[in-house]
């Protein structure tokens, strides 16, 4: 099943982060570009290092300066995620393209790819509450409600995996069609922005 395929690049992704755990460390692809492969690892990372970034900007000693630095880190990483969402999803779109798609296929309300995004994000969530219940310096009440959101998220990877894998069926049996959308992210264009056009000329 493809989310058990994306789930174990995901994990292969953090932990390869977590040897430095250092948002500002060298990133490093280990899949040929040609592969799909190269698209979750990248993907992952990118959620990886924004993750860390926004516990760094949540220190209350964090210096203005510093603040507004990764606050862009930050603006420039949501772009990257939002590109990647839609290179998977140009993958999914170009793999089922010669499928014949049924007269009642209905459209999904999310595509593939940002289920998938979703699956990133949860894989992120399940490593660090994973950290949480490992711990041997946190209370026995800290550890136990810890583990118990560790199992509704466990409990979510489970529904979201089943709901991925039953779209890609549909979608490869023609009873759903999906349409790769360009996402018009308006804060960082200067003719959509009207902070960023008023600076203009």
């Amino acid at each position: 099943m493809f989310s058990a395929f994306a789930f174990s690049i995901f994990q292969e992704s953090i932990d390869t982060y977590h040897i430095k755990d250092d948002v500002y460390q060298d990133f490093t692809n280990p899949y040929p570009k040609d592969q799909v492969e190269h698209l979750l690892y990248r993907k992952n990372w990118i959620d990886t290092v924004q993750w860390h970034y926004e516990d760094i900007i949540r220190d209350p000693a964090i210096e203005p300066t510093a603040a507004l630095d990764l606050k862009r880190k930050i603006d420039a990483s949501n772009q990257d995620r939002t590109d990647l969402v839609e290179y998977i999803d140009s993958y999914f779109f170009q793999k089922y393209q010669s499928v014949q798609v049924k007269e009642d296929a209905t459209i999904n309300t999310e595509s593939p790819a940002w289920a998938i995004d979703r699956l990133s994000i949860l894989a992120l969530k399940i490593y660090h509450m994973q950290e949480e219940v490992d711990r041997t310096d946190a209370s026995q009440e800290h550890i136990e409600k810890c583990s118990a959101k560790l199992a509704v998220l466990q409990e979510q990877k489970k529904d979201l995996s089943s709901a991925i894998d039953q779209l890609l069926a549909d979608i490869e049996a023609g009873n759903k069609y999906m349409k790769v959308y360009k996402q018009m992210k308006m804060y960082n264009d200067d003719e959509l922005n009207p902070v960023l056009r008023g600076q203009k000329g």
